[in-house]
């Protein structure tokens, strides 16, 4: 019997059929993996493969702990990241069964109350691949809820990887509040566009370009058996730049411990501290309060008020400096004797000359100038330490009308730095203001009139920041030098040093000049001086005091003051240079003291206080080791520097003013 399944037409129609088949296969194939692949591995990518960040960790900033050799000290942060993390879920990769059990369970871990546990809930029902449930996570609750999950993925054979954490960096400040105003911080929240953290100001913003890194990238596979922590680096993550700062953070707390004591004693609205080297332009402290704590930024930056606590009042604000201008007048009036001696002139005065001082009538003043006190006659050193106003302008006088008003601003400008900003690493530098001859404001008023030299000599009619007052005094207690204040010593990026500064000097003033200056400077701190509070214990000291009354309402105000005190030790090679700002401090009197508003009584103590600490701690050997107050043991008038020269000069004033 003959099989119909073998017939060789049939054989030859299966054999086609089958090579049809598998043509189609071989084209469908040829289709999916060639034509379309690109498309179809894509799509698998999406669904299996995804990429996560790898955070860099921001630049930190150091302190200054090799300024002698016995303080030599491995580097001490401000300001360290701290490892954070975020919590994350695949809402697709957890089925419909399990996404409430799991997010109970979640909630119970994180502590939530009810409304954010239910909030928490309904994350686990978006169409998406990822979802972030909670932010800045601790190490203890992110490994809590890692063992839970793990233990609970594996029974239910669920990806491991539907519930992760990413790691992440949040700025911690191990000295709290210190140095706040200076350092700042990042938000929490990133800039949107490019992931980046945004500064809220100070240094922060000031190096953001170098502090923020590069973060890296890391390929992970959603499967049960892939956990979060495998998968492919892509890019690994480079760290910010290291930034060593010229700030010690000793004798940041000496200064900030300091200016709080002062403050609140006279009830001040605030006050800063700048401590300097005043031969390399480096600031060692720069101090205020009330303080800034950076770790609750949004606490501040949510009223105007606090705000203001942000700003590091010192760099950029701009104030009348007072009766601190006159030891800088009085070496422009000594130049100008030299400028004099050059064009083959007589000088303007002789230092020893007695100058009438109890007439303060000047060309363009409707009113005489006044002093605090009534002095018949005062010579240099006289007129230095009872701050008088009046000798003073009668210098200036001399000056305009012999050299000129623009000889005389050129001065103020070029030889200690006013009208231009010092350059110091910080956003938001104030500029000051110099009156200009020929120049008018925006109301038409000339900048320069018959009157402004007077004013310009002991401090008004100008706008100056304190950190312009403190390099302008740098030029004295240098033996005339012009700094540049700066905040950084040295910048690393990994492991290269990319920055190290180099302190140049300009010498604008002769030496013999600025120690003629100093001399005079010294009797301030003496007994008879405005200052006398200001004298550090075993240490010689220039410096002087300043207060300015306060514009208000366009007028200036006899109860609202800003007060200072600024100078330099040991007097005969200085090593450290100080400036005390006290804003408005209370208009009041105490008993034994007096108006407790002026700068030698509430600015001049606390510059004592802070320099005998910092001196102290810096070990720098007493020079005049005798030279204590009444009742210590160790005071000794007879071996005590300027105890002498101060009892001669009050015996000339007393021969001057009989």
């Amino acid at each position: 019997m003959e099989h119909r399944f073998l017939s060789p037409a049939r054989l030859i129609l299966l054999s086609i059929s089958m090579c049809c088949f598998f043509c189609a296969l071989l084209v469908k194939f040829f289709m999916l993996q060639i034509v379309e692949g690109e498309k179809w591995a894509k799509q698998a990518r999406i669904q299996h493969i995804f990429t996560v960040k790898e955070p860099a960790r921001r630049g930190v900033f150091y302190s200054n702990t090799s300024l002698t050799p016995h303080h030599r000290e491995e580097p001490k942060p401000f300001v360290v990241d701290i490892p954070k993390f975020h919590l994350y879920i695949d809402p697709l990769s957890i089925p419909n069964e399990h996404k409430k059990r799991v997010a109970h369970e979640l909630a119970n871990t994180l502590g939530v109350n009810q409304e954010q546990k239910e909030k928490l809930s309904k994350h686990f029902y978006k169409k998406t691949r990822s979802r972030r449930l909670v932010s800045w996570l601790d190490l203890d609750k992110t490994e809590a809820i890692a063992e839970w999950w793990r233990q609970y993925a594996k029974s239910h054979k669920l990806p491991r990887n539907a519930v992760y954490t990413i790691k992440d960096f949040r700025r911690s400040y191990p000295f709290g509040h210190s140095l706040g105003q200076v350092l700042h911080t990042i938000r929490e929240g990133k800039d949107q566009t490019c992931s980046q953290p945004i500064p809220t100001g100070g240094l922060e913003a000031f190096f953001n370009g170098i502090l923020q890194g590069t973060d890296g990238k890391r390929q992970l596979l959603r499967s049960p058996r892939n956990p979060l922590d495998s998968g492919k680096s892509l890019e690994p993550a480079k760290d910010g730049a290291a930034i060593y700062l010229t700030i010690n953070h000793i004798l940041q707390a000496i200064c900030e411990d300091e200016i709080k004591k002062a403050v609140d004693f006279v009830e001040a609205d605030s006050g800063w501290a700048i401590l300097m080297n005043p031969s390399t332009g480096e600031i060692l402290s720069l101090a205020q309060y009330p303080f800034f704590e950076p770790s609750e930024y949004s606490k501040y930056f949510a009223s105007f008020e606090k705000a203001m606590h942000t700003k590091v009042r010192a760099v950029t604000d701009s104030f009348e400096p007072g009766s601190t201008m006159k030891p800088l007048s009085l070496t422009l009036a000594l130049l100008a004797n030299e400028e004099r001696k050059a064009r083959g002139q007589p000088p303007l005065f002789n230092p020893r000359e007695m100058v009438r001082s109890d007439h303060g009538k000047v060309p363009g003043r409707s009113k005489p100038l006044k002093d605090v006190g009534t002095y018949k006659y005062l010579n240099f050193d006289l007129a230095i330490q009872k701050s008088s106003n009046i000798y003073i302008a009668k210098l200036i006088h001399r000056i305009v009308e012999s050299l000129g008003k623009e000889w005389y601003r050129q001065q103020l400008s070029e030889i200690f730095g006013f009208s231009h900003k010092t350059g110091v690493e910080l956003p938001s530098e104030a500029t000051g203001m110099l009156p200009t001859p020929g120049k008018r404001y925006k109301n038409g008023r000339p900048e320069w009139s018959a009157p402004t030299a007077y004013s310009l000599a002991f401090g008004y009619n100008l706008l100056a920041s304190s950190l312009q007052m403190a390099r302008a005094y740098c030029v004295l207690a240098n033996g005339g030098f012009l700094v540049k204040p700066t905040l950084i010593k040295e910048i690393e990026k990994d492991g290269n040093v990319i920055y190290s500064s180099h302190f140049k000097k300009q010498r604008v003033l002769p030496k013999h000049i600025v120690d003629q200056v100093v001399r005079a400077m010294k009797y301030i701190t003496k007994p008879g001086g405005s200052g006398f509070r200001a004298d550090v214990p075993g240490y010689t000291e220039a410096g002087k005091t300043g207060t300015t009354e306060i514009l208000k309402g366009g007028s200036y105000s006899t109860s609202n003051h800003f007060s200072s005190f600024i100078g330099f030790a040991p007097a005969k090679d200085p090593k450290l240079l100080l400036y005390i700002g006290i804003n408005e401090p209370a208009y009041r009197t105490a008993k034994g003291v007096g108006r407790m508003f002026f700068g030698g009584r509430c600015a001049a103590p606390t510059f004592s206080s802070i320099m005998k600490r910092a001196l102290t701690y810096l070990g720098v050997p007493e020079d005049d080791p005798t030279g204590y107050p009444i009742g210590d043991p160790r005071r000794d008038t007879k071996t005590a520097d300027w105890y002498k020269e101060t009892a001669e000069l009050r015996k000339l004033y007393q021969a001057y003013n009989r």
